[in-house]
């Protein structure tokens, strides 16, 4: 019998396209009241997981619709008791449970303020979700393995359909159609991450490199081989990765890099040159041909740069549950961790 973890990875695509259904007539409700509403900023706050939602949203809303995204900091609100100026921004709130106390309090602090608030959680009965004028429900039923797969990529999305719905480019709302799509294919070509998994049982650390839209990628991968395996793994983006980081770089070590086509991946091929002058292990997930011809698991072709996250985390989640076999770990609930973590 699958473990809940592999169940949750494969139910992906048809969890986002119901999400891409349910939710679209709400979004674009949401989309009208932001432009109506003009803010001059987005702040959005989030933890774990959903702060990584909250890196993508960054790319997304500043390439897409000019905004300038900053994220939260929740302990300002609740250790200090104090709250930045936000009566002209649009706070946002990303979390899986929307039980965050420290994220609630950012929202209800806004509100008072006079922002406008919108929430993204899996719980449209929580206290994030009643706290904000708006709130977009993730519809991915309930997340049993306590490392959060089907969640995340539900959260990219409804990050995209928001992004989608307020950019003047209307090609985006057509991206967004092939999206479940995307996702199977690139599900069906990560095979080699079984593999890999299965011959480095021994792996203590490893690190991994994405830029733009991808850097969430990086992070969001190492958070998973993190809960799930219990070994060190750090994500960056690739140009601070040059600025000092690759020196831990030695002969064979693993390095992840999630390079799908577009712009961000433009730099890469000076850092693949330099891991490769170090005899690192290169794992290259892409779909650009002139980066590799061989890549550890090939993205498909038409996967837009701006949705790539959704899919390129896959591989990510996938190298968590088969490492976690190879090593003899528990595959749904880690050891120390819950899957509701309450912080203020």
């Amino acid at each position: 019998m699958p473990s809940h973890l592999e169940t949750e990875i494969y139910a992906q695509p048809e969890i986002i396209q119901h999400l891409l259904g349910a939710e679209a007539d709400n979004i674009a409700a949401i989309a009208r009241a932001v432009k109506a509403f003009d803010p001059a900023f987005v702040s959005i706050a989030a933890r774990g997981t959903s702060d990584n939602a909250a890196r993508y949203a960054q790319y997304a809303l500043g390439i897409h619709v000019g905004m300038a995204v900053a994220l939260a900091t929740p302990s300002v609100h609740t250790l200090y008791d104090t709250s930045p100026k936000l009566s002209r921004a649009l706070v946002i709130g990303i979390s899986q449970s929307g039980m965050s106390m420290d994220v609630l309090r950012v929202i209800t602090d806004a509100r008072q303020q006079g922002a406008l608030t919108v929430t993204i959680t899996n719980n449209p009965d929580s206290p994030m979700a009643k706290a904000a004028h708006h709130h977009i429900a993730l519809h991915t039923g309930e997340e049993i393995s306590v490392a959060a797969t089907k969640t995340y990529t539900a959260q990219l999305t409804a990050v995209a359909m928001l992004v989608a719905a307020l950019s003047p480019n209307a090609a985006l709302q057509h991206d967004l159609v092939a999206l479940p799509n995307y996702i199977a294919r690139t599900l069906e070509a990560s095979g080699p991450v079984a593999t890999w998994a299965a011959n480095h049982a021994d792996l203590a650390s490893f690190a991994a490199l994405g830029r733009a839209y991808n850097y969430c990628t990086a992070i969001e991968t190492c958070l998973k081989v993190q809960e799930l395996c219990s070994i060190l793994g750090q994500g960056y983006s690739e140009a601070d990765f040059l600025h000092g980081p690759i020196a831990i770089v030695n002969p064979n070590f693993p390095v992840i890099v999630f390079a799908p086509k577009g712009p961000g991946s433009s730099q890469m091929p000076i850092v693949l040159a330099r891991l490769k002058e170090r005899q690192a292990e290169a794992l290259i997930i892409t779909n650009d041909d002139a980066l590799t011809d061989a890549p550890w698991v090939r993205l498909p072709d038409a996967l837009p740069e701006w949705l790539s996250p959704i899919a390129s985390i896959i591989p990510g989640q996938l190298l968590g549950m088969h490492l976690a076999v190879a090593k003899g770990k528990p595959i749904d609930k880690p050891v120390g961790l819950s899957k509701v973590t309450m912080t203020m």
